[in-house]
């Protein structure tokens, strides 16, 4: 099942306005529960909004895209505000069918990402998932799916050049390429070379110009792992790791 392909284009017409359908077809309740959490921080009215505008994490329908208005206005004084609308931003690139809400939506995107990267600045607990969220914002829907915290992260990336699934580690365990034997683990590993922060560039420079200036240090020194360069166990070439895995994991638009 997925939230794009139930998109009716009479579905698409209600986004545009004040209603539209949730996961149960309903076009009314979305509504009423915006209303009952504007009016007080009702936590049985947030989490029924939750399931029924992102339902099993990743499916969105047009009722997503109609409350994201009203929940970006809540969003400065709401972690929950703040959470479900980044959520409908992140699932509205993942499947066919979205393109034209997205572009509904853009202003009010474009809102979300400037209070997204206001945010960020205080440095909150939640710093990485907000971090996605902005990406996502920005229009950086791979990296916002894949991203981890960089603290046991593990992105698997066919090599270019001889086509094996090269591991690539980026966590406390260290920061190594490898091949990845189901009984011995990760072995034949190589040191990854970071980029600099001059060598960066793109949406990689941007991640990590915002990781540094928010004082996140372990995200920083991930993301020059991440878009820095790989030594092939196999055949000894080198990658870039950030393109190749963008390459072989970029969803389908």
């Amino acid at each position: 099942m997925s939230g794009a392909q139930d998109l009716s284009a009479g579905s698409r017409d209600d986004a545009h306005g004040i209603h539209g359908r949730d996961c149960y077809g309903d076009v009314d309740r979305v509504p009423e529960l915006l209303a009952r959490v504007e009016r007080e921080d009702d936590a049985a009215a947030w989490d029924e909004l939750g399931h029924r505008l992102v339902l099993e994490g990743d499916l969105v329908f047009p009722a997503s895209f109609a409350a994201l208005p009203r929940l970006v206005r809540l969003a400065p004084g709401s972690a929950r505000a703040r959470g479900l609308a980044g959520a409908i931003v992140r699932c509205g690139a993942g499947g066919h069918g979205c393109d034209e809400l997205l572009a509904a939506c853009a202003e009010t995107i474009a809102e979300f990402s400037g209070l997204l990267d206001r945010h960020l600045r205080s440095r909150p607990d939640a710093y990485v998932p907000a971090f996605r969220d902005l990406l996502a914002a920005e229009g950086h829907y791979h990296w916002s799916a894949v991203l981890g915290d960089f603290s046991d992260d593990f992105y698997p990336v066919p090599c270019p050049h001889c086509a094996v699934e090269v591991t690539i580690a980026i966590g406390d365990y260290g920061r190594y390429s490898a091949i990845r034997d189901w009984n011995l683990g990760d072995v034949d590993r190589r040191d990854l070379r970071p980029a600099s922060p001059e060598e960066l560039s793109g949406t990689g420079r941007r991640m990590h110009e915002t990781a540094v200036r928010d004082g996140h240090v372990v995200l920083a020194d991930g993301l020059t792992h991440l878009f820095g360069r790989a030594e092939c166990p196999r055949c000894a070439s080198v990658f870039h790791i950030a393109d190749e895995y963008e390459a072989a994991n970029r969803p389908l638009m």
